[in-house]
């Protein structure tokens, strides 16, 4: 079964931000370790890391007219960071690999989905 798993940033330290400054530098690498060994996870399809909210654009079409918003949608505190795909043989295995992700322990959240195939 193949998922995505959505990087919600929460609260989460995230470099270039004042919270990531306060961060040890033995803290730091210990979250650039953690994303480069599950990025090497095998069934790992490694995603991006996205700019800040405050840099998106959001895109509607309403009566024909396509209306653009600067910012994002969502509240910055809902706001996805990044994803990545995960081929697995459950669930289970899934949420695992979820638990290994930074933001999950550090104020954010991993939505895992299922991905549909056709």
């Amino acid at each position: 079964m193949k998922y995505m798993l959505l990087i919600h940033q929460g609260t989460t330290p995230t470099p270039r931000t004042e919270d990531w400054d306060r961060l040890s530098q033995e803290e730091q690498g210990a979250v650039y370790a953690a994303y480069k060994a599950i990025n090497e996870t095998p069934g790992v399809t490694p995603g991006v890391q996205m700019q800040d909210p405050g840099t998106a654009t959001t895109v509607r079409v309403q009566d024909g007219r396509t209306l653009t918003t600067d910012g994002p949608f969502a509240e910055i505190k809902e706001a996805i960071g990044g994803y990545l795909f995960f081929e697995a043989d459950d669930l289970d295995a899934a949420i695992e690999l979820a638990a290994r992700i930074p933001a999950a322990s550090m104020g954010g959240a991993i939505e895992v989905r299922p991905i549909v195939e056709w």
